[in-house]
């Protein structure tokens, strides 16, 4: 049971971002399905969106998300057959940003791990 959800998990994910590039125009730069979080009974999703730009763009992303909801639940239940169509929940992920946050203070502190250099990696292999 536990991979059934996991493989809807990743299939509601790959569409919603078929349907997200097909039908909806953002003013966002970038704006991508990141994680899809999918109740046992599958009638609800929440589905977790990265959206690159300022806080505005990104608040636009979600309510554009929101205002569609609808038809791409209808257009989802189209393209992935299960007993119900999951309700989407809409929800600004911000993980990449805080990664980004992350690495950015690794670097100000020198704390980031050097990148071993082309030729030494064939130097080792040799040996």
């Amino acid at each position: 049971m536990k991979y059934r959800l996991e493989r809807v998990r990743e299939v509601l994910k790959r569409e919603l971002g078929v349907i997200m590039v097909r039908e909806l125009r953002f003013t966002s730069p970038l704006v991508t399905v990141s994680d899809v979080d999918i109740t046992p009974d599958l009638k609800q999703a929440h589905v977790f969106v990265s959206a690159i730009g300022n806080d505005r763009q990104q608040r636009e992303a979600i309510e554009l998300l929101e205002q569609n909801r609808v038809m791409l639940q209808h257009e989802l239940s189209k393209r992935v057959v299960i007993k119900y169509t999951p309700h989407l929940n809409f929800r600004l992920d911000g993980s990449i940003e805080r990664g980004a946050r992350v690495i950015n203070i690794m670097e100000e502190l020198g704390l980031t791990p050097e990148k071993p250099e082309a030729g030494a990696e064939d130097e080792e292999a040799k040996e």
